[in-house]
């Protein structure tokens, strides 16, 4: 008897709990984004001259918008209490944005490249994602962490929430099993972390792509920045081969 009622309270306990776990479904996200820009720029008699006139980070805040499993994820501002951002370093920042319809697979981006707008339309592509048993508490959520590559080559680290039910997260990493919180791409020196999530602040009528004539998919984007480049020469140092790589994946993200 003592036995069933135990189990009686157990079962009622554990189906409480389930109904108070509430799950987010729309909602708008800040993200902090911090690059290291010196670390960028390379090791270069030029880049060296350079840093001198330029903050170690650049930290920008953008808003990861969503709503009915689509999400929008664009530039807000500067920090420039923490450090003046040179023009040189913002290169069209506040252009670009990132749209995508996860019921669809479908993603909309804008980007600048080299002062000219490209708008990408293409299928969201998936990342092989390794999970761990990290754990990290982020904007109030528990967030588990997750190890992926992207763009062939480099690594991303990724915590996630289940608590949020969208697939999503900043630019084009998306695919785990919740809304990914916190990024870290240590070949870009950068990272992307959630600061707060504001459930009533969501209008869904801003959830769109933005309407041009002509698109392109990824795959000729990446066509147009080898025609971009290409007089930089096959003759070049490590430094230079290593910012033309940096310069692909920020493209392409």
């Amino acid at each position: 008897m003592k036995h069933k009622i135990f189990c009686f309270f157990t079962l009622a306990l554990f189906v409480a709990k389930t109904d108070a776990q509430q799950f987010i479904s729309k909602g708008t996200i800040e993200f902090e984004v911090i690059t290291n820009v010196k670390k960028t720029m390379g090791t270069s008699s030029w880049a060296e001259m350079l840093k001198d006139q330029m903050p170690t980070f650049k930290t920008a805040y953008y808003n990861f918008s969503f709503a009915d499993n689509k999400s929008i994820y664009k530039f807000d501002h500067y920090d420039e209490k923490k450090a003046k951002v040179p023009e040189f370093l913002r290169r069209g920042e506040d252009d670009n944005e990132w749209y995508n319809d996860f019921s669809a697979g479908q993603t909309y981006i804008q980007k600048n490249m080299f002062g000219t707008l490209l708008n990408v339309k293409d299928s969201i592509k998936p990342i092989q994602w390794k999970m761990t048993n990290e754990s990290r508490l982020i904007a109030g959520f528990n967030c588990r962490k997750a190890v992926g590559i992207i763009l062939d080559s480099v690594y991303v680290f990724a915590f996630y929430t289940d608590e949020i039910t969208i697939s999503g997260g900043p630019c084009t990493i998306n695919g785990l099993p919740g809304m990914i919180l916190g990024v870290t791409i240590p070949r870009l020196y950068a990272s992307m972390i959630a600061t707060k999530l504001t459930v009533t602040a969501a209008n869904e009528s801003t959830i769109k792509p933005i309407v041009v004539k002509k698109y392109y998919t990824a795959k000729q984007v990446k066509a147009i920045l080898d025609e971009r480049i290409k007089d930089f020469g096959s003759d070049q140092d490590e430094d230079s081969k290593k910012w033309i790589s940096q310069l692909y994946w920020n493209t392409l993200l």
